[in-house]
């Protein structure tokens, strides 16, 4: 089985061998990139595991403000995605944790019966009063995270998609595919499963339903699988993230609304460290390429010293000082903590 995992990048260099190396171990065959206006080494680097068979690297095509929606436009005629049984489009900082036997996305397919479509939902992790950047592994750093079946109050989480090559698609969407507005005669809508292997709402399935295009209820849908999305990091690397703005689209940047929201730490999900012993394995292996360990340790220490530098400027100080002095929990959960007597 072949299988394309697509992503767009901006100076994601210290992230990237981690991300590569997990995707391998839950089956992943062949990566797309799409960069733009990299400073951290991230394009080299991405050359040089071209170079080596790794992956493929194109500059993002986007002429527009969308970034992501023109580069996926762009897969579309390439052939590594042509040729994947499933596609997988995700960001580097989400890792798809597969709870079935064999802890694979085949595996994954399987449990869920083999549908055209799996929206997988998104554990959004907690910073944990992580400050400093470390070149260790993320996954193994952070894992708080809100509720899993809520999120900001909000029982209707967002989603990421694995879509198989015969869905019948009209656009990429981020999140999710789009279905053909007019299927072909007798063809009913696609099998499209959640990670629980139940079939996603109908009202999902209607891209014009606008509070269902990126999301549904999250209760019990990470039966088979959870989307851990590490939005935040270490304290340093959301500095560094907030300098240089959303990968996808030029015109958003993250501030301490977007922290708040996702640094909740009311549970605790470690279900993804056993992948580590695997990962490590997979990230020495492309370290131990030639060129490979010299670009990852110039894109460390430029993140590290772009972090420093920041410390020095008022504007980034003072979202510092906002983001370390805001809630553990999520707007409304800290509410109702404050309500019943807990420590908001």
């Amino acid at each position: 089985m072949r299988i394309t995992a697509v992503t767009c990048v901006k100076n994601e260099g210290p992230f990237l061998l981690e991300w590569i190396g997990f995707n391998h171990v839950i089956g992943v065959t062949d990566h797309l990139f799409y960069s733009n206006d990299c400073t951290d080494a991230t394009d080299r680097m991405l050359d040089k595991l071209m170079e080596h068979g790794v992956v493929q690297h194109l500059p993002n095509p986007a002429k527009g403000r969308s970034l992501q929606m023109e580069a996926l436009t762009d897969s579309r005629e390439q052939k590594i995605t042509q040729q994947a049984d499933w596609q997988w489009i995700a960001d580097v900082d989400e890792f798809l944790n597969i709870h079935v036997d064999g802890h694979t996305i085949p595996d994954l397919i399987e449990a869920c019966g083999d549908p055209r479509a799996i929206s997988i939902t998104f554990q959004f992790m907690a910073n944990g009063g992580v400050v400093d950047f470390e070149d260790r592994p993320v996954i193994e750093q952070f894992t708080k995270c809100h509720n899993p079946d809520l999120w900001c109050g909000d029982t209707a989480i967002e989603v990421k998609t694995l879509m198989r090559k015969d869905f019948p698609l009209r656009r990429f969407g981020a999140h999710r595919p789009f279905v053909l507005r007019d299927l072909p005669r007798g063809q009913r809508k696609p099998a499209w499963t959640d990670g629980a292997g139940r079939q996603v709402p109908p009202v999902f399935m209607k891209a014009g339903n606008k509070r269902r295009i990126h999301r549904f209820p999250a209760k019990g849908a990470r039966r088979f699988a959870t989307l851990n999305h590490y939005a935040l990091r270490s304290l340093d690397s959301y500095m560094v993230k907030n300098d240089r703005g959303d990968v996808n689209r030029d015109y958003r940047y993250f501030d301490d609304v977007y922290w708040r929201e996702r640094n909740d730490a009311s549970w605790e999900d470690d279900s993804i460290l056993g992948y580590l012993p695997k990962l490590r394995a997979e990230m020495d292996a492309l370290m131990a390429l030639p060129g490979i360990r010299d670009l990852h340790e110039e894109a460390v220490h430029h993140h590290a010293t772009r972090a420093a530098e920041l410390k020095e400027i008022e504007t980034f100080q003072d979202l510092r000082t906002m983001v370390q002095n805001a809630s553990l929990y999520a707007p409304q959960e800290a509410a109702l903590r404050e309500l019943i007597g807990l420590p908001a």
